[in-house]
């Protein structure tokens, strides 16, 4: 299992921090930082239910993953592993992570795949996202698998919808153009861009877009490249 002791800072000050597998005895703090990291309009009813999140603990416990900063819990994700085909991409968030239930988890699968990520506001300014994100990566590298992979809301996009595609959009995000809060962010903790995806979630500040982003581990060979 996963646990890495830390300090992220304060500004200047050194705070200790903890990314830890998270557990039953977590489930009320996770569910605070689901309904403080996405208020409306996001739908309440994606907010993690107690089902939900015993059966991440116990279909994929390496995939569910928490930071405590002081000992509170500040942010949390979540992952299952897919059989991810690159050539047929075209998916929904409910689809691939089974409406958050993960009883489609594929131990065999080729792909971590994120469920959902999320740092209570008041901890945002810590960097916690990304150490989060880092860690997942660790967790792609240990399990040997080929990518990370999830798909990044825009919650930018609705302010643009009228001037350009959501694929334009993300091009301009990545070009630097545009800042987006998610998108952005993701760039920053070092994946990248694979493909614009329509209804992927009901979500308004997105029009229901998202954007396939990908971490590709770089440890990763298959049996017919080792043989080569």
């Amino acid at each position: 299992m996963y646990r890495k002791e830390f300090y992220v800072f304060d500004q200047d000050r050194p705070v200790p921090t903890v990314i830890r597998n998270y557990e039953e005895k977590d489930f009320p703090g996770l569910i605070r930082i689901q309904q403080e990291s996405f208020p409306p309009p996001f739908p309440s009813e994606l907010w993690w239910n107690t089902e939900q999140l015993k059966n991440h603990v116990t279909l994929f416990p390496e995939g569910a993953l928490c930071v405590e900063v002081d000992g509170e819990i500040a942010g949390s994700m979540t992952g299952l592993i897919v059989d991810f085909d690159p050539n047929h991409p075209e998916h929904t968030w409910e689809e691939i992570t089974d409406n958050g239930y993960i009883r489609n988890h594929n131990p065999n699968g080729n792909t971590l795949y994120v469920v959902d990520i999320g740092v209570r506001p008041a901890y945002r300014k810590l960097g916690l996202g990304k150490w989060l994100m880092l860690s997942m990566y660790e967790v792609v590298v240990q399990l040997g698998l080929k990518r990370l992979l999830g798909g990044g809301r825009m919650p930018g996009y609705h302010k643009k919808a009228d001037e350009m595609t959501a694929e334009q959009y993300l091009e301009a995000v990545v070009k630097g153009e545009l800042k987006d809060p998610v998108i952005t962010f993701l760039l920053r903790c070092g994946r990248t861009p694979v493909q614009v995806v329509a209804n992927y979630l009901e979500d308004e500040e997105s029009c229901n877009y998202a954007a396939l982003m990908e971490w590709k581990n770089p440890f990763y060979t298959t049996k017919s490249e080792q043989g080569e």
